[in-house]
């Protein structure tokens, strides 16, 4: 769902290291239309497309592809060029093989290597090379190599785990849209494992497939939702975007094969709950529809399913820290 927003901490996460060079971001927030002022609200989020473009706008105005967090900059084209190296090989183990060999050519690089574990494959980032406090470049590459691998093959890999050597942090349940799988933090290496099986596959793209694939990424790459077969993902696609037909907790339990009690006990497992699964996704439709100008608040709080739109701004409050007329002031 192209509805999912992205925690306003990824965008304070993402501007730090061109602020660390001194740069005024202001402007570059002002032309995405954020109000600086929106990034001081912990609970605010913003819409995809916004987030993705302030990736490109970061890379262009810094020409830099580390946006700011390398100790050297990786100048913009690096990422292309690597992908133009790995295009033409026979199997996604050579493919992921040759943009680590790619990588490490340049001076203080973060290191990239897949390494077999039995059954197992394990794509590894060390950032220790970095200036990255809040860990932001070294996610935003396992993200992108697992999606350009999946894309490379023609279908999604399937992460068995996620492992990271940090701590884990505040924000830690936005990770489930980023890294849909089992997640470890105070590991020994950051770090994707996945089945090996994959690393045989043939590539299914070629020049012109990349060429096309270029022209967005890697800054969708980050931006687009990739929920995988989670169970938080599946729940959001059996709810859909109808607030007021949604099924109760006993029919999704049905469509999914299990009973009540089972599905609660597994999202507990999660962190989550049914009611908190349907507010987040009232929260995101509600930034969605308040992004876009053609409907009145009172028009979208009917629609999320409030029977007064004094209970959408109460909500809308507790979501995001702001009302919905204050949200949609911010993002103009």
């Amino acid at each position: 769902m192209r509805e999912r927003t992205i925690a306003s901490h990824f965008v304070r996460a993402a501007l730090r290291g061109a602020e660390r060079q001194g740069r005024d971001c202001t402007p570059l927030l002002r032309q995405l239309g954020i109000q600086p002022a929106l990034l001081d609200e912990p609970r605010a989020r913003v819409a995809p497309e916004q987030f993705a473009r302030l990736v490109q706008l970061l890379w262009e105005s810094l020409d830099d592809e580390y946006l700011g967090f390398g100790q050297l900059r990786s100048k913009r084209g690096t990422f292309a060029m690597m992908c133009y190296v790995i295009i033409h090989c026979h199997s996604l183990e050579k493919a992921l093989g040759r943009g680590a060999l790619f990588y490490s050519l340049f001076p203080a690089a973060p290191g990239i290597s897949i390494q077999r574990e039995g059954d197992w494959a394990r794509l590894s980032v060390d950032d220790s090379s970095l200036n990255d406090p809040d860990h932001f470049l070294v996610e935003c590459l396992l993200v992108i190599w697992h999606r350009l691998g999946s894309w490379l093959i023609g279908q999604r890999i399937r992460l068995e785990e996620t492992t990271f050597t940090y701590s884990q942090p505040a924000h830690a349940s936005e990770y489930e849209l980023l890294f849909p799988c089992t997640r470890r933090f105070a590991a020994g290496q950051t770090s994707l494992l996945f089945h090996a099986r994959y690393l045989a596959m043939p590539l299914l793209q070629d020049e012109r497939t990349l060429k096309q694939f270029l022209q967005h990424s890697p800054a969708d790459l980050l931006a687009r939702p990739d929920g995988g077969d989670s169970l938080i993902s599946q729940i959001r696609r059996l709810l859909g975007r109808d607030c007021s037909d949604w099924p109760d907790l006993d029919a999704v339990a049905q469509q999914l094969h299990m009973s009540p009690q089972t599905l609660r006990r597994h999202l507990r497992e999660e962190g989550s709950s049914f009611q908190e699964l349907k507010d987040h996704l009232r929260r995101d439709l509600a930034i969605y529809h308040l992004g876009r100008a053609d409907l009145a608040i009172q028009d979208i709080a009917e629609q999320l399913g409030f029977s007064e739109p004094s209970a959408f701004h109460r909500a809308f409050k507790k979501w995001t820290g702001l009302t919905p007329g204050a949200y949609r002031a911010q993002e103009g």
